[in-house]
């Protein structure tokens, strides 16, 4: 299964999930505050480009893709979860 963007760049999963790492480097050193609104995008494509590298190569690939993505975003879901043991605490 492999895209091509304007007939130059053939599309692999792999090629894409290198451009959301890249995306991701981009976007760590912003202030905390301004990483939120462009991370969570980058989160939700996440899940895309890890079905898509699934079905292409297999369940490896995915499991050392979801390795780097915990450790690129370690600072961004340590917040997440500290909000949301809070939101839990209060209900």
């Amino acid at each position: 299964m492999v895209l091509v963007l304007f007939g130059v760049v053939p599309w692999t999963p792999i090629v894409a999930l290198c451009l959301w790492a890249l995306a991701t480097m981009a976007l760590a050193p912003l202030p905390l505050r301004h990483q939120i609104g462009p991370g969570f995008a980058l989160l939700l494509v996440l899940p895309v480009l890890l079905i898509w590298t699934g079905r292409v190569y297999g369940p490896w690939p995915v499991v050392c893709a979801c390795a780097a993505a915990v450790s690129l975003f370690r600072k961004p879901l340590s917040v997440l979860a500290k909000r949301a043991q809070r939101w839990f605490r209060k209900s």
